[in-house]
C-alpha cells in the first residue's frame, strides 16, 4: 500500500502562496506595470505632490508575437505622452514629465511659448505659468532663469526626446540638461491609484525611527487626506 503524501502545514502554505505573490509581482512591476509616486510639483495641476501612479512599462517595448501585441499593445512615444524615465543628470533617479520633442524635431520657445518645427505648440490645455515675469535669453542671467523662457531652436538627435514639466515655471527638465535617450524611458504613466495629500517621502532613508513615523501619519490621515476625487484618475 502506497503511503499519503504528509499534510502540508497552514504555515508553509501561507508563505508559498506569498512568495509566488512576490515573485509576480516582481515580475509585472520589471515588465509590465510600475508603481511611481510624485515628489514635486513640477507636473502641476496635471499630476499633485503625493499622486501614486500606475506606470505601463510595455507600452515602448518590443511585442515579437501577435499574442503578445494583442494582450499588450505597445507604440512609439507620441508628444504629450507623460512619461517616466531616468534622470540624465541621475540615472539612479526616476523622472516624470511630458513628451514635448521627438527624434527629428526643431523646437524652441519664445517668451513662454513652445515652437515645434515652425509651428506654434497648443499646450495650453495643461501648461500652467506660475510667474508672470518672463525673462530674456539673456548672457547676464543665470541659465535657470536665461532658459526658463525662451530657448533654441535645438534639434532633437534620433532616439533622443526633449521632456518638460507642465508646471513650465518650475520645473526642472530638457530646457536645462538636455535631451533624454530612448533607452531611459521607462514608461507612460497610465492611472492614479491614489492620491495623498497628507504628505509624501522625498525618497532619502532617514532611519527606522523616521520610516515608522511616516507609516503611521500616513495610516491615521488615510481617509480625510485622501483626495478621493483623484482615485482611478487617468491623468492626460
Amino acid at each position: 500500500m502506497t503511503a499519503e503524501p504528509a499534510p502540508r502545514s497552514t504555515f508553509r502554505e501561507y508563505l508559498e502562496a506569498l512568495l509566488i505573490a512576490g515573485l509576480f509581482l516582481g515580475f509585472t512591476n520589471t515588465f509590465v506595470i510600475k508603481t511611481f509616486f510624485i515628489p514635486s510639483g513640477s507636473m502641476e495641476e496635471t499630476l499633485l505632490i503625493g499622486d501614486h501612479l500606475f506606470v505601463n512599462r510595455y507600452i515602448y517595448g518590443p511585442a515579437p508575437t501577435a499574442l503578445e501585441r494583442a494582450l499588450l499593445p505597445n507604440r512609439a512615444p507620441q508628444r504629450g505622452d507623460i512619461v517616466v524615465f531616468r534622470s540624465p543628470e541621475q540615472p539612479s533617479i526616476d523622472l516624470v514629465k511630458r513628451l514635448v520633442g521627438l527624434p527629428g524635431d526643431t523646437i524652441r520657445s519664445v517668451g513662454k511659448q513652445i515652437y515645434i518645427n515652425g509651428e506654434r505648440l497648443d499646450d495650453s490645455g495643461y501648461v500652467v505659468h506660475k510667474d508672470s515675469r518672463t525673462y530674456p535669453n539673456a548672457p547676464f542671467l543665470e541659465y535657470q532663469k536665461r532658459l526658463r523662457d525662451s530657448f533654441g531652436p535645438i534639434a532633437v538627435p534620433p532616439g533622443e526626446y526633449i521632456c518638460m514639466g507642465d508646471n513650465r515655471d518650475h520645473s526642472n527638465d530638457s530646457r536645462y540638461w538636455g535631451t533624454v535617450p530612448s533607452t531611459y524611458l521607462k514608461g507612460r504613466a497610465s492611472l492614479i491609484y491614489w492620491s495623498y495629500g497628507g504628505g509624501t517621502s522625498d525618497g532619502v532613508w532617514r532611519g527606522w525611527g523616521r520610516k515608522l513615523t511616516e507609516l503611521a501619519r500616513t495610516i491615521i490621515g488615510f481617509v480625510p487626506r485622501t483626495r478621493w476625487s483623484r482615485t482611478f484618475h487617468m491623468p492626460r
